[in-house]
């Protein structure tokens, strides 16, 4: 007979930042566990070093996550790129770590430039004086190549966005993320556990089939001492723009991410209703903010964003006080 295959219960992951991590019991059989054997402890004091030193002038750093893909991810990034760079006087970069599906160049109008090397290291491509954004699609000779790596290469790439890109001072590093728990997701909060995070935003869609990943995310998030900044629901209904009925595209048959947030006890952003125009602002690489002013999905957006500098202010002006 077949010997038992290991069962995998995220309940008694030891977490990335224990001393067990990678050799626990409840470690045998998950695929990351030799990347938390290895490294669990975060970079090599080095390492650690360089990296510190490079974002030394990053002021605050948010993660975009979600656990499914298709949510909607990168089109908050990008809005949420767009919406802090509108003030002027905000340096903002976005970083782009999907390494196999990088859609960061075609939304933020970006498709077929290329990275420069200076002096300094790694130059950003800029959308404006003040947006400056990095992805592997910057390095691929076409947007069509696939990305065939193993884990190792895909962190090592990772690190470099962080160790060799000249970011400057910078007011907001914003880190769009592929979905998951994985690799990916490991390597950069171990590699910025050197400095500062402020915390995730969590993207979600209404119907369980999303939540049900979402939840996952979250519990990544409490294993590797992530804070959480809130949840945002994408795709949250559409209201016709003739005759102004809503409809639920994506029915939330559990009570949604609302519902989800009053369960797991974490803070519900807002909610972004669907518009036809987003996917089209996206395709043609603009700012859907500064194309549709007034659309309801634009309100919500900003109002998002604004409570995220919020946070991002009282999370900052904590640290100092503890200080």
């Amino acid at each position: 007979a077949a010997a038992p295959q290991p069962s995998l219960c995220l309940a008694e992951c030891p977490g990335t930042g224990s001393a067990q991590a990678g050799s626990a019991a409840a470690c045998q059989g998950c695929p990351n566990q030799g990347l938390c054997a290895a490294g669990a402890a975060g970079p090599d004091p080095g390492e650690a070093a360089e990296l510190r030193a490079r974002l030394r002038a990053v002021r605050h750093t948010v993660l975009v996550l979600s656990g499914k893909g298709g949510v909607g991810k990168s089109t908050f990034s990008a809005a949420l790129a767009h919406g802090l760079a509108a003030d002027e006087h905000k340096q903002v970069a976005l970083l782009d770590i999907d390494i196999c599906g990088p859609s960061i160049p075609k939304m933020m109008g970006l498709e077929g430039e290329q990275v420069h090397q200076s002096g300094s290291g790694w130059s950003p491509v800029y959308v404006e004086e003040n947006l400056g954004v990095m992805s592997v699609g910057f390095l691929l000779s076409s947007p069509d190549d696939a990305v065939i790596w193993r884990g190792p290469k895909k962190n090592g790439l990772i690190k470099q966005f962080l160790r060799d890109v000249d970011w400057g001072e910078i007011d907001y590093l914003i880190v769009d993320t592929p979905p998951g728990t994985s690799d990916e997701h490991l390597s950069i909060v171990q590699y910025l556990s050197v400095t500062r995070i402020d915390g995730a935003v969590i993207v979600t869609t209404p119907q369980e089939i999303s939540l049900q990943d979402v939840r996952k995310e979250i519990n990544f998030c409490h294993k590797v001492k992530l804070p959480i900044i809130g949840v945002v629901e994408n795709m949250s209904g559409f209201v016709c723009p003739k005759c102004k009925k809503e409809s639920q595209i994506f029915p939330p048959t559990t009570g949604g991410a609302e519902k989800m947030c009053q369960n797991l006890n974490v803070s519900l952003l807002g909610k972004v209703p669907l518009d036809p125009q987003i996917g089209r602002s996206c395709d043609r690489g603009q700012s859907f903010l500064s194309e549709a002013p007034e659309s309801p999905a634009t309100l919500s957006y900003r109002n998002i964003i604004q409570r995220i500098q919020e946070y991002c202010e009282q999370h900052h002006s904590q640290e100092e006080k503890m200080i």
